[in-house]
């Protein structure tokens, strides 16, 4: 309870995502005509774990148990890259489905921009973990990429006025879209507003949907949005998967995180656990 107190905004947000994430992705696992793969399975459990860990950090802060917060970051070795790796592979995978449909993906640009946009901002929270607070909305930022998601599925799968009917009603897939863009905006505004020092990664990572989205209007505009869909979807998914885990492992071992754990450990006393 201490925790919640003290950083109402952040768990509100996670609460927020945790239920926008089950409401958005109801119908590929449980809906009429789920159809969820292993690729599905792993992305979403990568997922929650990334968010209760986030969960748990944010508690271990509130109540000071700054040494335990230390040690769990390191899971961020490895969950950190998984997470990446598996949202890299999920990009290939759907632009591969959409090549061998004929339908495209739709979704292509934001797919891959978001998995680049989410190694960036884990990559930077360890780059800058000395200054606590900064590092800690840096990784708290990384929710408005989730939650920027589940929301475009969550307004087209229960807001009838985003519902997609027919081909007549394709439009709504823009407005959903705009629609959470807006909502994540006014997220990342309001943590801005509270801690202009530490809070602009939020905005930033709100402002990173706007950014792909001007991405994809150029692109469609150069019509380089089919020629960027063949690239990624013939990519090999297992490579992908490999290739982009150790990048980012190998990214953040450069820190020097695997240094500061060694002297954190050397330094404590011997009676410390």
């Amino acid at each position: 309870m201490k925790s919640v107190r003290q950083y109402p905004f952040e768990h509100f947000l996670l609460a927020a995502t945790m239920l926008l994430t089950v409401l958005g992705f109801w119908d590929i696992y449980v809906g009429e005509d789920a159809a969820p793969n292993a690729y599905h399975y792993l992305h979403v459990i990568t997922n929650s774990i990334w968010l209760f860990l986030l969960l748990y950090q944010l508690t271990l802060t509130g109540n000071k148990r700054h040494a335990d917060h230390r040690r769990m970051g390191l899971a961020v070795l490895v969950l950190g890259p998984l997470l990446f790796a598996t949202a890299a592979m999920l990009s290939v995978y759907s632009a591969h489905k959409g090549l061998v449909s004929g339908e495209g993906d739709f979704l292509i640009v934001q797919n891959v921009m978001v998995t680049l946009e989410l190694g960036a901002i884990i990559l930077l929270a360890f780059v800058l973990r000395k200054r606590r607070k900064l590092h800690g909305s840096l990784m708290m930022s990384t929710t408005i990429l989730f939650m920027g998601i589940a929301l475009f599925f969550t307004l087209i799968s229960f807001v009838p006025r985003y519902e997609i009917q027919g081909p007549e009603t394709f439009y709504r897939f823009a407005d959903a879209a705009i629609a959470g863009q807006v909502i994540c905006l006014v997220v990342g505004l309001v943590f801005f507003i509270k801690d202009f020092r530490n809070g602009w990664p939020f905005l930033l990572a709100a402002l990173f949907f706007l950014l792909n989205e001007w991405i994809r209007s150029t692109l469609a505009r150069n019509e380089l949005i089919g020629p960027l869909t063949e690239f990624v979807g013939s990519m090999s998914q297992h490579l992908t998967f490999i290739g982009a885990f150790a990048l980012l492992l190998g990214l953040l071992a450069a820190t020097g995180m695997l240094k500061t754990r060694t002297d954190m450990t050397t330094s404590l006393p011997p009676s410390a656990p």
